[in-house]
């Protein structure tokens, strides 16, 4: 009898939407503490003049030049966008997971983890980061002490602005690296986090038991370290194709994905490719670390209140 109970307990899982309130709480505190140091990553994948001399140079500068409510700009859509990204990652990669568990027993097999990863990834891709992001980097982007002189007034207007000059597909510009990054980081990162749970502290979904924020912290800054090294082409093709505005001034720079591979390592070199490579490692982790601290207290107390006491 105990055998079985413990059985149909590991089997249990927590439903979608669980997931999906628990990503979208954890992508609020991570907006609001991290969005200084996305602010320095666009500004670097951006210079191609070497204006800044390294992170602090560039932190330093924005703040010297533009005052320190710089550092935060564009937070209203990265937050909105990372609310809406996370909601959407969690509920949906529990909905693909769900689908690619064996019928007969329950378990999901690593390869069916990758995949709903991935699934999740570009799901959230097409959905919500490449517009939100596409606003983002156009605001921030944007250099001097007078907000009157800038071409964007503020998200709306950005968004407005781009549709009128650009046409819908603007809000989209960068897809294709953006769909690649988001793919790739979700399947190493949801691989990597259930590996860790259950490696560093025995923690299988729907066992009842709750991690302690600093053990989900350890698990999900490790599980955040590996995307941004395979990914980091991809997420500086983005920037830049998100970053030129067709406004019929001089045509685009960049065709395409693969044009503007080629154009930077032809142009700027190798290592350009990894450009805000040391700021993704300094937000991408701690911004993983920060969510599931708060995601996995959320369904840690829904599988201990609910998925214990569940019909045997």
């Amino acid at each position: 009898m105990a055998a079985t109970r413990t059985e149909s307990r590991n089997q249990a899982s927590i439903p979608p939407y669980m997931k999906a309130v628990s990503g979208s709480l954890g992508g609020v505190v991570e907006a609001c503490c991290l969005q200084p140091i996305d602010v320095i990553k666009t500004r670097l994948q951006l210079d191609r003049g070497g204006v800044y001399k390294g992170i602090a140079h560039c932190g330093s500068t924005v703040v010297r030049t533009e005052g320190v409510r710089a550092l935060w700009k564009g937070l209203t859509p990265f937050a909105t966008h990372l609310t809406l990204k996370y909601t959407l990652r969690m509920g949906s990669n529990a909905m693909f997971q769900t689908a690619f568990k064996d019928s007969q027993t329950g378990k999901l097999s690593n390869h069916g983890r990758v995949l709903s990863g991935f699934g999740a990834g570009v799901l959230e891709a097409l959905a919500i980061v490449t517009p939100f992001e596409v606003v983002k980097i156009r605001l921030q982007q944007q250099k001097g002490l007078s907000p009157e002189l800038f071409k964007y007034k503020g998200p709306i207007h950005c968004a407005r602005t781009i549709v009128k000059e650009e046409t819908i597909l603007g809000l989209w510009s960068g897809a294709a690296p953006t769909v690649m990054r988001n793919g790739t980081n979700q399947a190493v990162m949801f691989t990597a986090k259930n590996t860790f749970d259950v490696l560093l502290w025995n923690k299988h979904e729907g066992d009842g038991k709750v991690l302690l924020p600093w053990q989900s912290m350890i698990s999900g800054f490790l599980a955040g370290t590996a995307g941004p090294f395979c990914t980091g082409p991809f997420d500086v093709v983005k920037t830049r194709l998100m970053a030129q505005s067709r406004d019929g001034e001089g045509g685009l720079k960049y065709k395409g994905m693969v044009h503007a591979i080629r154009t930077i390592y032809a142009e700027e070199g190798l290592l350009a490719l990894w450009r805000g490579l040391l700021p993704r490692l300094m937000r991408i982790p701690p911004g993983q670390a920060i969510m599931w601290a708060v995601a996995d207290q959320v369904t840690g107390l829904y599988e201990k209140r609910y998925l214990l006491n569940a019909p045997l």
